[in-house]
């Protein structure tokens, strides 16, 4: 193993999916983790479902290489972008809701001057500048190719994004006090919009399903040979009591495209419990994700 001069252990040559140590390569191949994300600022509290930051960096790190370009169709508030800047990656997102594109617009602007700022040290000092590039476009996932030929984008190394579990956010979670509920009682979105173009208001379950593989048969188009797609869902209880297995729904259906690698499963260990079916009938405190992991076959 090499090591560079502050002698911290560094990725091998043989290395071509990453920059990580062996160690740090084992560790992250765990089929589960913990991550308990720190509190979101004024804007990002916005969101209904926003994912941290420290997480994605996590699958970033591992899937990709420094310089290289990470895609999220389904931005949101450009948790993904951020995540990608902090490591040395460029990042392309598309984000359908004007509210929470201008949020990811304004985090990322910043986020870019930063990087200017960094920049202009580097070139006073004489060392290599970074050439990171960090783009949200305002957009509908279902036009990806489009819009990415519209900015000369013709290839990405590595696709993690979050869709909507499916109309989840707009359904009752019974008669406790939920997160949900508290949204509503603060002012706050509760579910993400009222456009017709939301994948979060299609009714229809098996149609949901039809309008993801879409997609990402979209992203398809995009991904290198080999590249890696992630995939952040879950199951859901419908308000019949019924559980639709969203997450190996999809992950089946997806197979008919890509080749379904793996899971890892998120554990969220810090949520409250709710007392969701007391004293009638068992409903589970769901507090876990699926990360499906998926990869484009090589030609």
């Amino acid at each position: 193993m090499r090591k560079t001069a502050d002698d911290k252990p560094t990725s091998s040559k043989k290395n071509a999916l990453n920059n990580l140590p062996a160690k740090e390569w084992i560790k992250f191949t765990k089929s589960w983790f913990i991550c308990n994300p720190l509190p979101r600022d004024k804007k990002e509290i916005l969101h209904p479902a926003k994912f941290p930051e420290e997480m994605i960096e996590e699958f970033i790190k591992f899937f990709t290489k420094k310089r290289e370009t990470v895609l999220d169709p389904l931005a949101g508030t450009g948790s993904t972008l951020i995540a990608a800047a902090n490591n040395y990656r460029s990042c392309l997102g598309i984000e359908l809701i004007e509210k929470y594109y201008s949020i990811a617009k304004k985090r990322i602007d910043k986020k870019i001057s930063m990087i200017k700022g960094v920049n202009k040290l580097k070139q006073l000092s004489g060392k290599e500048t970074s050439d990171i590039k960090l783009k949200i476009i305002k957009g509908d996932a279902m036009e990806l190719a489009r819009l990415m030929k519209e900015i000369n984008i013709n290839k990405v190394d590595y696709c993690i994004t979050s869709p909507p579990y499916w109309k989840m956010l707009k359904t009752t979670r019974g008669g406790v006090e939920s997160v949900s509920k508290k949204r509503i009682k603060n002012g706050l979105d509760h579910y993400y919009s009222d456009n017709e173009k939301d994948l979060g208001n299609i009714e229809d379950y098996n149609c949901f399903l039809d309008v993801l593989y879409n997609i990402f048969s979209e992203v398809y188009k995009l991904l290198k040979d080999g590249g890696y797609l992630t995939v952040i869902i879950q199951n859901i209880r419908t308000p019949n009591g019924e559980m639709k297995p969203l997450a190996w729904d999809l992950a089946k259906k997806l197979s008919n495209l890509y080749t379904l690698k793996q899971e890892k499963i998120w554990c969220q260990d810090n949520k409250p419990l709710g007392i969701w079916g007391y004293p009638k009938e068992y409903v589970s405190s769901v507090h876990h994700h699926y990360c499906l992991i998926f990869q484009k076959p090589i030609k």
